[in-house]
């Protein structure tokens, strides 16, 4: 089936990765269900009206996704609107920085609410709709270089992002029998606000900041969404067939399994 028939649904499509994602897929010929929080909802009228411009088709669903009724409703409403689900990317994420001992147990449910049961309730009910229609899918899901290596100051981030590693794996295990993949993409530093964000929140400039991040990268720069956007592209393509229950980094080579 060729991508324009396919519907793809990203969540976290207001801004950020999200957003660029949301661009390629629709550049690639998805139909794109965009999703995100009403508090982030001019953000994601803007993204809807860029894919629109560039000639796709875009439908805007607020939902939290830590909420289960509301995902299941995401995913209903996408189905019901365009017509399917083909392409689940779990993109919706949060992070908290704080120094081990300063992290309160507030800040932990709050990460794991929204970066573990949020792609939970995404490969759940995105891999039920794909499962009634019976010809298999594509789910993809948010982890980070935090998922693969313990980072300072990110402590319940890393372990939110560990768990996403290992729901991948077990829900490629399961859902492969259905023809359906999973697979998670983990960035390293990318322009992002979540990453201007980490800029504050660690002494010195900007500036140094960003010396200290390309430092610590092979290929000396510091990553764009669009990076990331290019890799959940090709998992969503039949390119990707073979590959399932990975979690790819994007980082300019700052990790290494």
């Amino acid at each position: 089936m060729s991508a324009s028939k396919l519907v793809a649904l990203v969540t976290g499509a207001g801004q950020g990765i999200g957003r660029a994602i949301a661009l390629r897929l629709s550049s690639d010929g998805y139909r794109v269900a965009l999703s995100d929080i009403s508090s982030n909802r001019a953000r994601l009228e803007a993204v809807v009206d860029e894919v629109k411009h560039q000639g796709g088709t875009a439908l805007p669903v607020y939902a939290d996704v830590s909420q289960e009724g509301e995902v299941q409703g995401l995913v209903e409403e996408t189905v019901g609107n365009l017509g399917s689900l083909d392409v689940m990317v779990a993109n919706a994420a949060v992070v908290v920085q704080k120094e081990f001992l300063e992290t309160t147990v507030k800040d932990v449910d709050f990460m794991h609410a929204v970066n573990v049961r949020g792609p939970f309730l995404c490969y759940k009910y995105a891999a039920k709709q794909m499962i009634a229609q019976n010809r298999g899918g594509r789910i993809i899901g948010a982890c980070s270089n935090a998922g693969k290596k313990g980072m300072i100051h990110l402590g319940a981030y890393s372990a939110s992002k560990f768990a996403v590693r290992g729901l991948t794996q077990v829900a490629a295990i399961e859902l492969g029998k259905y023809g359906i993949t999973v697979n998670a993409y983990a960035p390293g530093p990318t322009r992002t606000d979540m990453f201007k964000n980490g800029q504050a929140s660690y002494l010195g400039t900007p500036a140094e900041f960003e010396a200290m991040i390309v430092k610590g990268s092979a290929l000396g720069h510091i990553g764009e969404p669009e990076d990331l956007a290019s890799l959940v592209s090709f998992f969503a393509s039949e390119n990707a067939r073979h590959i399932t229950g990975q979690t790819i980094n994007v980082d300019g080579g700052r990790e290494f399994d």
